[in-house]
């Protein structure tokens, strides 16, 4: 391979690199904005995302410097992340389990049910509690949202609620089981790159996000009350129907992996269907290959976003935004908004919180210990900021995943205003750094930075640095 270029180095500040991300934005917002000032309906579907992010790559091939095989190296490096095909394929599961599901009349049987135990009123903070359980049961908010919009569609229809209210406490849900799961990515992700333990991050974050929760469930009883009354007492269900998913439910809340839990949930749904004379082999194999095909937009563009990340990065556009924050950090508050502003700047750029804490992590470790902000502080600021944005950004995977399996019936921009989850968490953690509520686990077993642990773990760590000088 060409050479040339290579040494460019993701240390080198190069604010143009972030070029292509904004062109992107310009683009995809730009068009969708001036479509719905015109009236035109799926307004942000007039401009296909994935045709805005092929210019954005363009752009990012033009303005880069290198060979053209260097800079696609870098941009297939990007797709093909372990985090990014692992993205793809929940796509592809979720979408085949919605399309499988709803063939065989699963969505029809499980509204009704959970219409005829749920009075109407409940039913929008109902789905935030579910979501919210599954998302903390599989650690991620893409399974989540695609075994629920479903759902919460036919719910939304007969019941006579806010489409896009019940949508937005689905992905609110979502996002907060994603924060807090103990085997999401961005959990993962934030502590070992912060150098703390899981749980002592979960303590503290669960006391910064169980409030905004809470004050969420009050919001969307007081305003998710159906907009027109519909008589529910004559619906019918078949509780066979229903089973696919609480067998999708009940695998995630005992911890299996979220793709054993999805295939299982499409060969379930199969074979209901075909038990119960709705499918046949042949549509339920054109009920998959469906799925598959709705998810194609949401595919692409992830694996886009993905490559073109890869590339920012490599040429200095996080490092960029990393010297722009540092020079406003004075002390200890301000080291946390400054973590706080570089992830959520990252995850902006990216469009993948989990990626975003893998970017802005290793920085924001050396800025905590320079000014001493505990990791677990740290760890909980990066996770619960890369979930705000990811879940608030209209070009973000959940927000584009709910476009895709609601077939444009929620826009990107419609439903920002109902994510009040994402807000009040925002609002939370921004008074905790403050007034640090939430900080006594921090506090009864302070940090050593001699050592880089917790006080409870100094003695194993003295005697493993013994033992290695021996």
């Amino acid at each position: 391979m060409n050479q040339k270029g290579a040494d460019v180095s993701p240390n080198q500040e190069n604010g143009l690199a972030l070029l292509p991300f904004l062109v992107f934005i310009v683009i995809y917002l730009g068009a969708g904005l001036i479509m719905q000032s015109r009236g035109v309906e799926m307004a942000f579907y007039q401009f296909p995302s994935v045709v805005a992010i092929s210019i954005a790559v363009l752009v990012a091939f033009l303005i880069n410097k290198g060979s053209i095989n260097e800079k696609f190296s870098i941009f297939a490096k990007g797709a093909g992340d372990e985090g990014i095909m692992t993205m793809l394929m929940i796509f592809l599961l979720a979408g085949a389990f919605s399309s499988a599901a709803g063939a065989m009349g699963g969505v029809d049987a499980t509204v009704n049910l959970g219409l005829s135990l749920i009075p109407a009123r409940f039913v929008t903070a109902g789905v935030f509690i579910i979501s919210s359980f599954l998302a903390v049961a599989t650690g991620t908010s893409m399974g989540t949202i695609g075994a629920i919009v479903p759902i919460a569609m036919g719910v939304s229809e007969k019941a006579g609620l806010n489409l896009t209210m019940v949508i937005a406490a689905c992905v609110g849900g979502a996002m907060f089981g994603d924060n807090l799961s103990m085997i999401s990515d961005t959990t993962i992700s934030a502590t070992r790159t912060q150098g703390c333990e899981l749980r002592d991050k979960f303590r503290l974050n669960l006391l910064i996000a169980a409030p905004a929760a809470l004050l969420n469930i009050v919001l969307l009883l007081c305003f998710g009350a159906p907009v027109e009354a519909v008589p529910l007492e004559t619906l019918s269900f078949s509780m066979i129907k229903v089973l696919p998913y609480l067998l999708v439910l009940i695998l995630a809340l005992v911890g299996m992996n979220v793709f054993l839990v999805l295939t299982i949930g499409i060969f379930s749904a199969g074979i209901v269907g075909i038990a119960s004379g709705d499918l046949t082999v042949f549509t339920f194999a054109q009920s998959v290959w469906s799925g598959f095909i709705s998810m194609n937009e949401v595919f692409f563009l992830s694996l886009f976003c993905g490559g073109l990340a890869s590339m920012t990065t490599r040429y200095g556009g996080i490092a960029w935004l990393i010297t722009r924050i540092r020079r406003l950090i004075r002390g200890e508050k301000s080291a946390q908004l400054g973590v706080s502003a570089l992830v959520s700047l990252a995850d902006i750029a990216v469009a993948n919180n989990t990626v975003a804490i893998l970017i802005s992590g290793p920085i924001a470790r050396d800025i905590c210990r320079e000014y001493k902000v505990d990791p677990r502080k740290s760890a909980s600021l990066l996770d619960i900021f890369s979930c705000i944005f990811q879940g608030i950004i209209p070009y973000g995977a959940q927000i584009l995943l709910v476009g895709s399996l609601t077939v444009g019936g929620v826009s990107p921009v419609a439903i920002m205003p109902f994510l009040w989850y994402q807000q009040l968490l925002g609002l939370f953690a921004l008074v905790s750094v403050f007034f640090p509520y939430s900080d006594g686990v921090c506090r009864r077993d302070p940090w050593n930075w001699e050592y880089d642990v917790a006080e409870s773990g100094v003695a194993e760590r003295r005697a493993i640095l013994e033992g290695e000088n021996k």
